[in-house]
């Protein structure tokens, strides 16, 4: 009976290991995956702070500024 012990404390340990060095794999996952959001999202202000920056200076061609435009035909 006494080897039956250590048996099982010894797959209990196998378990334990196993199962630590999966969540270890998953945190290295979780990490670079973290790490990779943040850069896309420092690329996407980047971007918006861009078309921000266009749009304040009139650079946009969707927008024409009305003083430019002639008046309507019934004026």
């Amino acid at each position: 009976m006494s080897g039956a012990l250590p048996e099982a404390l010894e797959a209990r340990l196998v378990e334990l290991e196993t199962r630590l060095a999966f969540q270890e794999r998953a945190l290295a996952e979780l990490s670079d995956a973290l790490a990779a959001a943040r850069l896309e999202n420092a690329r996407q202000a980047e971007l918006l702070r861009r078309a921000l920056e266009e749009l304040k200076a009139g650079g946009s061609p969707f927008y024409a500024d009305p003083s430019e435009e002639p008046p309507p035909p019934h004026y």
